[in-house]
């Protein structure tokens, strides 16, 4: 006698939408946000520091003009930030200090990193007159600068705006909803090249015998000079004096 066959079971039209809904978040986009996360943390952390900064780069010289604090600012940032990756690379040599505290500082550095480079990029934009109420704005600054040459031809394409000085622009006539617009793109930007030299960076840093030392302080001294060169072409000429 033939086996008995077996009856269909009915599926459920709707389980392969909950699955979709239901399923753990992919980690590359985990990932993702927590670096824009990070960045929006330093963001808010150094906007009231602004003035301060600005007022340190003059302590030396009250009278200086704004282009004279402007090229102490790219001065103090580069150093800072060398300072930091060298820090934490070095710590990689000490005795009984092993690539897992080495990594652990890293990872906390990065954030001591993205401050430095929000204080820097805000700070050049006071200078130069260019005051951001909005956070959107401030991202918008920060990671066009962080973001070098892709950055602004990000920000310009998308605002479908022409001009040498993008930096200006976004105050004086971006919208808020395009700069909405121009925020996500750039954070996709962000997440894949900041995020990815940073973790090569951090890498770099774990290694042993100082030589983490010499690969932090030289990567973040190149990152923090690609960001004044950003800087400089997002503002343009500093003013002739002080508003």
């Amino acid at each position: 006698m033939a086996p008995e066959a077996e009856e269909p079971q009915n599926e459920d039209p709707t389980r392969d939408d909950h699955d979709a809904l239901d399923g753990p978040v992919p980690e590359v986009a985990v990932r993702g946000q927590r670096v824009l996360d990070v960045l929006d943390k330093a963001i808010t952390i150094q906007s009231p520091l602004v003035r301060k900064n600005i007022a340190r780069a003059r302590q030396r010289n009250p009278e200086a003009t704004p282009a004279e604090v402007i090229r102490n600012l790219e001065r103090m940032y580069v150093s800072a930030l060398a300072g930091t990756g060298a820090a934490v690379g070095g710590a990689a040599a000490a005795p009984g200090v092993g690539t897992g505290v080495a990594l652990a500082l890293s990872a906390g550095e990065v954030l001591s990193s993205l401050q430095l480079s929000a204080l820097f990029a805000l700070s050049v934009a006071e200078v130069h007159g260019v005051r951001m109420d909005e956070v959107e704005r401030r991202r918008t600054i920060v990671m066009g600068i962080m973001l070098g040459g892709s950055g602004s031809a990000t920000i310009t394409k998308v605002a479908e705006r022409t001009g040498q000085h993008w930096g200006r622009q976004v105050v004086a006539k971006v919208p808020i909803e395009t700069l909405r617009q121009i925020n996500k793109v750039l954070g996709k930007h962000f997440i894949t090249k900041y995020g990815t030299k940073q973790g090569i960076i951090v890498l770099g840093r774990a290694a042993p015998f100082g030589i983490g030392a010499v690969i932090g302080g030289g990567a973040n001294a190149a990152l923090a000079t690609l960001a004044v060169r950003a800087s400089r072409r997002a503002f343009g000429p500093p003013p002739p004096s002080w508003p």
